[in-house]
């Protein structure tokens, strides 16, 4: 089970960043003006489709060895490990060959398929998409580390080749092998809609307004995990959202948005404005 420690450093939580390494140094760099010693988590999607994936995951791995840094498994994360092992083709959208080519890509790999899917601190949960209504935080570190257990062990390429795919999208504690597993990595790396009854949409991709007949956004149904502030990313046609229990950071930094960082002690948000690197859609 995943938990950060805590201490009296400052923590902040940065949105995906998705290879904007130049826009994320100038976020660190804003950052330590104003907390030289913070602890840096990551809501995950840390590569692809903008032009540095390469630098990011170099980054992002150096700030982790030197103590100061971890980050939870976005989908664009697993989608780098799943072409990097032929398991899936890259999408024509993808911007991952610098890492594929680089002559520390195997350190790289190895360290991502090593990241937790939930981190815990305090009364903080990050994640990188979203958690089922009846999931309480307890539950959902376990599940995470039921995925991160088989990631981690000699059988992860075959968690990797059985994870794709939209079924099932309701959670069941009876769910075993494959079902079990993909259920969980969805819903951490993939849910935006879901019904009260539980069932995940995969179809809209759209804001807040668009929910499907039925089906409401995550975070706004009756949870057991309301008694943690839920942290993630994932979701930028949402942008930044700051609530009593709930902190959404990805502001669209690939699409010409803003990339942010929001400290935990005390909601203080830094951003920086982003050129756009690709076309919505």
């Amino acid at each position: 089970m995943h938990t950060a420690p805590s201490g009296h450093v400052d923590t902040y939580v940065i949105g995906d960043i998705q290879g904007c390494c130049e826009q994320l140094q100038q976020l660190l760099t804003k950052i330590e003006q104003q907390s030289p010693q913070a602890r840096l988590l990551f809501a995950g999607d840390l590569v692809n489709r903008g032009p540095q994936s390469l630098a990011t995951l170099r980054l992002v791995k150096q700030l982790h060895e030197q103590g100061r840094a971890d980050s939870v498994l976005g989908n664009h994360d697993l989608h780098l490990l799943a072409v990097a092992n032929g398991i899936r083709p890259a999408h024509r959208s993808d911007t991952l060959d610098d890492i594929l080519q680089a002559p520390d890509r195997d350190d790289l790999l190895d360290w991502l398929r090593h990241r937790p899917l939930a981190i815990c601190l305090d009364d903080h949960l990050l994640i990188h998409a979203g958690v089922f209504p009846q999931w309480s935080v307890q539950q959902t570190l376990s599940l995470a580390q039921e995925v991160t257990t088989q990631l981690q062990s000699e059988n992860w390429i075959s968690l990797l080749r059985q994870m794709y795919g939209n079924t099932p999208n309701q959670w069941n504690d009876h769910l075993q092998g494959a079902d079990r597993y993909r259920c969980i990595i969805n819903a951490l790396t993939r849910m935006r809609f879901c019904s009260s009854d539980g069932i995940m949409d995969f179809a809209s991709k759209d804001g807040v307004g668009t929910a499907p007949a039925g089906y409401a956004p995550w975070f706004d149904l009756p949870r057991a995990s309301a008694d943690h502030t839920l942290v993630f990313g994932h979701w930028s046609t949402m942008g930044l959202v700051l609530r009593p229990n709930l902190i959404s950071l990805d502001t669209g930094c690939v699409w010409g948005g803003k990339l942010t960082g929001v400290s935990l002690r005390n909601r203080d948000v830094v951003q920086i404005d982003c050129p756009q690197q690709q076309e919505p859609g």
